[in-house]
């Protein structure tokens, strides 16, 4: 498939450049009195993310024990209503909650206050092109002797991150091999961008998802669609947002299926994406997205990914995933579903 190999290669690209580092001149005093000389890399899950000379690696540093830091570094600045700032930050005093000062970088002078329990994210943005990018590379493998069955996983995910706007790609490959049966193959790609409104937690959206299922037959769906999203919850410890719209959706099928050639399809699109962290231990992240057909009413195609995280050390960590695609009518005697789970490594980049 051409479309999974540019994913690969762009991935891979990601993951292999260079970061440069930063000098270790911020300063973190803890509610219990510790102070840390550091580099801080970024804010995300109610993790502060650091990295001291002295330490091989970062370190995660709870955000919540935070009562004061200085730095000289421009941070990207997001809140739980929905606003986003760049700027350097620092407190500007001592309490349960300590007011985040932070002095914007395209009005010199010009200063907001944002209490520390509702900045969520902080990403490093001085550093160039490269450092705006996070995500994650996961593997997994499943052999059994008994039936010579051979299952392997491999996924990714890759964010950019602006002021007002961010892009993401998605990609999940699948295979499955028996003695016996027919080699099975599953790859997915989906595309979004989003830019936020000028109203707290709205935001419109485009995405792009493509698609090829050797189990129910279909050599390539691609579906494109945009619409308007919220964040129903934007915290530290959760996020959920949704998002409805209209788009437009492509199947082609394989060869044995009665409707011949490709199919057109108008479509609606409702989506969500749930987010839940836990301090140093844990990430679950799920996407779901229901797809009605306006041009073929009663028709409904379902497409949901999920992936749980548990941290081993630093960046690295164990992951259980999900898969599945559903098609309420699809052509006769074809399957009208695909699913399947895996479970392996994970590595993370950037803040995340």
């Amino acid at each position: 498939m051409t479309f999974r190999a540019i994913t690969l290669l762009y991935c891979a690209l990601l993951c292999s450049a260079p970061l440069l580092a930063q000098e270790n001149t911020d300063v973190i005093v803890m509610k219990n009195g510790d102070r840390l000389t550091c580099e801080i890399k970024g804010l995300s899950g109610g993790v502060l993310s650091v990295k001291l000379k002295y330490v091989d690696g970062t370190i995660g540093v709870q955000w919540s024990q935070v009562a004061h830091m200085e730095s000289n570094q421009l941070f990207l600045v997001k809140t739980e209503s929905g606003e986003v700032y760049t700027g350097k930050i620092s407190t500007t005093g001592a309490s349960n909650d300590p007011p985040i000062e932070i002095e914007i970088a395209e009005a010199p002078g010009n200063e907001v206050e944002i209490a520390q329990r509702k900045i969520i994210k902080l990403s490093e943005t001085s550093e160039g092109f490269w450092h705006r990018f996070d995500g994650a590379v996961n593997t997994g493998l499943l052999y059994s002797k008994g039936n010579e069955s051979v299952q392997y996983n491999l996924s990714s995910q890759v964010a950019y991150t602006r002021e007002r706007w961010s892009s993401q790609v998605n990609f999940n490959s699948s295979l499955a091999s028996n003695n016996g049966s027919n080699l099975t193959t599953r790859n997915q790609t989906d595309v979004g961008i989003s830019r936020l409104l000028r109203w707290n937690n709205w935001f419109y959206t485009g995405a792009a998802s493509f698609l090829q299922s050797s189990v129910q037959e279909i050599h390539l769906q691609t579906t494109l669609a945009g619409g308007i999203g919220y964040y129903l919850k934007n915290t530290n410890r959760a996020s959920i947002s949704v998002i409805g719209g209209v788009g437009w959706q492509s199947a082609n099928y394989g060869q044995n299926t009665v409707d011949q050639g490709t199919q057109n399809t108008a479509v609606g699109f409702v989506a969500t994406e749930i987010k839940a962290f836990k301090f140093k231990k844990t990430n679950l992240g799920v996407t779901a997205s229901l797809i009605p057909a306006i041009s073929d009413a009663g028709r409904v195609h379902f497409n949901s990914n999920a992936i749980y995280y548990i941290k081993l050390v630093n960046d690295l960590s164990w992951n259980f995933s999900f898969y599945g695609s559903w098609d309420t009518r699809p052509p006769a005697t074809f399957p009208k579903s695909d699913y399947g789970t895996s479970s392996g490594l994970s590595w993370t980049f950037g803040n995340r």
